[in-house]
């Protein structure tokens, strides 16, 4: 490495560094805001040295939907991240092209038919969204495969499994509220069990991304140039899908679709530092985890003592700050 390189992966670790710094001081914030309010020294005391019934509320009911949104938004920025690298397409977003929606769906049927398997919802919803996954990929690959096409299908696989999800929704009336909350993206009744749940299959699947990162700025390159390397270029796809679908379906599984999120962090981390994944993946899932947590707070925040679900944020912001960062910058995948 010579000091160019040295001084652009400096620079690249500072601003991970700065980034990450925020979220830990979003975390304490977030732990601070709302009806109980306790000194960091007082959190400190509640937690490691003697009980405190304020502390011991805040630890019940904040803690698990803070870490829920960190675990969620870590999880869908990365997936998104790795879908882009495998169809090499920067509009590629699970929520878009339907992985999320069949994740969705499945969750719902457990929670609607099997309340006693919803323990295992993650498993369920990762069936969901392979099985979105591969419907997108197959009718997109007729008479030669197509970017264009991919979107389109995903649009409409995105379309179909939500509407199915709405109509179990209706269905049950609104009654069940375990569905409800899949549906509408509400973490506000999450629980400690609901953390352990996501950790399991979150924390590995962002382990194993990690991993990947060689391996995602390979398939930047063309089929034919990868292959001249010795690599199994149809086994580095599968494996990198498969670990995006896990990412998006379990946390769909606990938060519900969230729009943008996994289509915005990639574009904002190839903008802060650039399209190396090895330096892009722990971005993403590190600036992940502030926005979604940072929509969150709002949320319960804003409005307070109503709440405004961070899925709806998401929608209503991510939108128009996509919209400029495709007027402001010429983002082009790989770009």
């Amino acid at each position: 490495m010579n000091r160019g390189q040295a001084r652009a992966a400096g620079r690249k670790i500072a601003v991970t560094a700065v980034f990450l710094a925020a979220l830990l001081g979003l975390f304490f914030l977030s732990v601070n805001l709302g009806s109980l309010k306790v000194s960091f020294g007082e959190l400190f005391r509640g937690l490691f040295i003697e009980a405190d019934e304020q502390v011991q509320t805040i630890y019940d009911l904040r803690f698990p939907r803070i870490l829920i949104s960190m675990l969620a938004g870590a999880g869908l920025a990365v997936s998104g991240a790795l879908l882009q690298a495998v169809l090499k397409n920067p509009l590629a977003d699970p929520g878009i092209i339907g992985v999320c929606s069949g994740a969705q769906l499945a969750t719902v049927l457990v929670a609607a038919l099997l309340p006693g398997l919803y323990g295992a919802a993650p498993l369920f919803s990762f069936l969901g969204g392979l099985l979105a996954f591969w419907m997108v990929y197959l009718f997109s690959r007729k008479n030669g495969f197509s970017s264009l096409r991919l979107i389109l299908v995903g649009i409409a696989v995105q379309a179909l499994f939500s509407g199915l999800s709405n109509a179990l929704n209706s269905f049950s009336g609104g009654n069940i509220s375990t569905v409800t909350s899949i549906v509408e993206g509400n973490i506000t009744m999450k629980t400690w069990s609901d953390v352990n749940t996501l950790c399991w299959f979150v924390i590995p699947g962002l382990l194993a991304a990690l991993l990947l990162g060689r391996w995602c700025n390979l398939l930047g390159l063309e089929d034919k140039t990868v292959r001249g390397l010795g690599m199994n270029v149809s086994r580095m796809q599968l494996i990198i899908s498969l670990v995006s679908v896990l990412l998006a379906s379990s946390c769909t599984a606990i938060v519900g679709v969230v729009g943008f999120l996994a289509l915005l962090v990639p574009h904002i981390g190839r903008l802060l530092v650039g399209s190396d994944h090895r330096y892009l993946l722990p971005f993403s899932a590190i600036l992940g985890a502030l926005i979604y947590l940072a929509a969150d707070t709002a949320g319960r925040t804003i409005a307070y003592p109503y709440e405004i679900s961070a899925a709806i944020l998401m929608s209503v912001i991510g939108g128009p700050v996509f919209i400029l960062l495709l007027q402001r910058s010429t983002i082009t995948h790989g770009k």
